[in-house]
């Protein structure tokens, strides 16, 4: 049996709930390897063009603006 082979057997016994992961696996080990540095390369100059690149905000005042409480955590 050949590997591909191997690999449609395995799929057929994955539970429909798990093909996402599976999906996600295959697509990661398919990427182009160009196109993710090149997507990559465009956020990095995005960020670094930023004018509120930099800006921090403490665990407390992030909590808030998501609307929770620390005491929750």
């Amino acid at each position: 049996m050949s590997p591909k082979e191997t690999v449609f057997q395995l799929i057929e016994k994955v539970p429909e709930y798990k093909m996402g992961y599976v999906i996600a696996y295959l697509q990661g080990l398919t990427a182009d390897e160009e196109e993710d540095d090149a997507f990559c390369e465009q956020l990095c100059e995005e960020y670094e063009q930023d004018p509120e690149k930099g800006e921090t905000v403490t665990m407390e005042e992030m909590l808030e603006m998501c609307g929770v409480k620390a005491d929750e955590l």
